[in-house]
């Protein structure tokens, strides 16, 4: 059995991949209260806080450091929003985009076998590639062998949700697969039968987001409101669901169109109905529009224990390209 842990751990996506594969989650960590919540209630364990403020001392030995560390900085939306408001992004941002350099922290002092990193698909693109070349370089300065693709959660669940992975090994390169296999779910498997009114929009919200679509439409724009097909696949669901659903919206008879319900949301991320909500349908919809695509990381992590469960440990691999970031870097 192989032992991983769970940083910026969300609700548990990456954790619950993971141990379906075999591993054993010996530390986890996640700031935020809500998410804390359902954590604790599904995996009955309270995750540590702050990654910032924890010692790499008081982290357990483990094999495998798992982390969807925090996108916004780094994608399109929070990117351009930050832009607007006049404030940082990237690692130029000091509350979130620093946070991978916690990451650099834990790995320089606990040398783990592997990494395993998720983030947005505009990592790779933000700030021309420099805010990539700048992960990459410092994983390679730490001594890893570092292989990254992007992936559509679209091949497990009706969704297209675009994901970079990155992955990084101590002791020869890993690389990731280079197609999936495609299990053709519809909209229409993840549905429930019976559903609550309270989903279905209002008459004043309905009309607003055609006439938002109208506007849009006319200026050229491909801004408005999802109506989902029952056949296909949605849109990707974002953690600003909670706001109109206009994303990924359902059409009904007789009636308005409706939202997807939080146990909707929670099947289009691959997580099993014995998966408990515990919270407001408001902290749901942010939980799982921050969520990972549960079955999509677990294939990703049977992939990658596969090929580095069995290769003996032997001392820091020096790639054969050396980085030119100074570790000066990474804080102490």
């Amino acid at each position: 059995m192989f032992k991983f842990i769970d940083l910026f751990a969300g609700i548990g996506g990456i954790r619950m991949a993971f141990e379906k594969q075999g591993g054993k989650c010996v530390f986890s960590s996640e700031w935020n209260k809500y998410a804390c919540e359902t954590y604790k209630t599904n995996f009955n364990e309270m995750p540590h806080g702050d990654i910032t403020k924890i010692a790499v001392e008081d982290i357990p030995a483990f094999d495998i450091l798992c982390a969807g560390f925090p996108c916004q900085p780094f994608s399109i939306a929070g990117v351009s929003k930050k832009i607007s408001l006049g404030r940082k992004h990237g690692f130029d941002d000091e509350s979130q985009g620093n946070l991978f350099f916690e990451i650099a922290r834990i790995i320089k002092h606990h040398e783990p076998k592997v990494v395993f990193l998720e983030n947005v698909k505009n990592l790779l693109s933000h700030d021309k590639g420099n805010t990539f070349r700048v992960i990459r370089a410092t994983l390679e300065e730490l001594g890893y062998f570092v292989d990254v693709k992007i992936f559509d959660a679209a091949h497990f669940v009706p969704q297209h949700r675009e994901r970079t992975i990155i992955v990084a090994c101590r002791t020869h390169k890993i690389l990731l697969p280079e197609s999936l296999p495609h299990k053709n779910m519809k909209l229409k498997d993840i549905l429930e039968k019976r559903v609550d009114p309270k989903y279905t929009l209002s008459d004043k919200l309905w009309q607003y987001l055609q006439v938002y679509a109208k506007k849009h439409k006319e200026k050229g724009n491909g801004f408005g409101y999802g109506l989902g097909n029952p056949e296909g696949v949605t849109r990707t669901l974002s953690a600003r669901y909670y706001k109109d659903g206009s994303e990924i919206l359902i059409a009904q008879d007789d009636t308005l169109p409706r939202r997807l319900t939080p146990r909707e949301c929670a099947r289009l991320q691959g997580y099993p109905d014995s998966f408990i909500i515990p919270v407001s349908d408001t902290q749901a919809y942010k939980q799982f529009g921050n969520s990972v695509c549960v079955p999509l990381m677990s294939y990703l992590a049977g992939h990658v224990i596969r090929q580095s469960a069995f290769i003996p440990a032997i001392g820091k691999a020096i790639p054969a390209k050396k980085a030119s970031l100074k570790l000066a870097l990474v804080p102490a």
